[in-house]
């Protein structure tokens, strides 16, 4: 007998993709400032470079976002990368894996982009967080890859620029937009997650869209919308999984092969 969960829908014979938000979506307080905490351990900056990162950090996780102490934040942190190698971050990235990045990740939205992933969605991981974060992330956990800031470097060395913009608020969204568009997928059938009122343009983009421990702003917004809402308790992570089983279309298989060839040459989106 078929269970209304697994109640078969038409597959899709386009690409689906699912959008997750990095810093307190995915994983607790802000993935920057773990990066920074072992630029600062490996000597690479000091305490008075960290510091600033810290206060934010501390006020992210009770508060949530805020534009000007963000916009502060990724001000220093370009001002940091100057000089600096680009094997030198993305080695410092990889270091901070396992002991800082891996134990705050939240195993419940963790486990939907699994749930994605076996519906044959591309899983992107679509944040204003240095790329080279965002794809260690994505790397880890076997996701499709990641849209991130990019920084300017030449000859391999940070110039402490921007490479395009931040991608933060409507930014976001049309990064997400236009790789949709690229991978021919219908933003109808996409899926997008995100804890900030910031986020909410990226949200509005797709046809599906769940909103993960949100701020006030976004609450207010999602109830006022109908909007799911998804707060990290195993009722609301079973809910969520069985609405993604119910309501995301299955990808064919030759569509999600077509698209793992066609991954690697699509150009950068942001």
């Amino acid at each position: 007998m078929t269970m209304p969960d697994d109640l078969p829908s038409t597959p899709s014979e386009r690409p689906i993709l699912a959008f997750f938000d990095v810093d307190n979506t995915l994983m607790r307080g802000t993935s920057l400032f773990q990066l920074g905490r072992e630029a600062w351990n490996k000597k690479v900056i000091t305490w008075r470079d960290i510091a600033p990162f810290a206060w934010h950090q501390a006020r992210f996780i009770t508060k949530g976002e805020n534009d000007n102490h963000l916009k502060s934040a990724r001000e220093k942190a370009l001002g940091l990368s100057a000089g600096h190698k680009q094997s030198e971050i993305v080695e410092l990235a990889e270091g901070i894996w396992e002991h800082r990045i891996r134990k705050r990740l939240y195993p419940e939205t963790v486990a939907l982009t699994q749930e994605h992933i076996r519906k044959g969605h591309e899983v992107w991981l679509v944040s204003a967080t240095p790329w080279e974060i965002g794809d260690l992330i994505a790397r880890k956990l076997g996701l499709t890859g990641a849209l991130g800031t990019r920084i300017e470097a030449i000859d391999g060395i940070y110039t402490g620029q921007l490479d395009g913009h931040v991608l933060h608020h409507e930014r976001k969204a049309e990064a997400a937009i236009a790789l949709a568009e690229k991978a021919g997928a219908d933003l109808a059938d996409c899926w997008a997650y995100s804890d900030s009122r910031n986020d909410i343009p990226l949200l509005e983009a797709v046809g599906n869209r769940v909103v993960v421990n949100p701020d006030a702003i976004l609450a207010l917004h999602a109830r006022t919308h109908g909007w799911p809402i998804l707060r990290l308790t195993p009722k609301s992570i079973r809910e969520a999984q069985r609405r993604v089983r119910r309501e995301g279309r299955s990808v064919r298989k030759w569509v999600g092969r077509r698209a793992d060839k066609e991954k690697s040459a699509r150009p950068d989106v942001g």
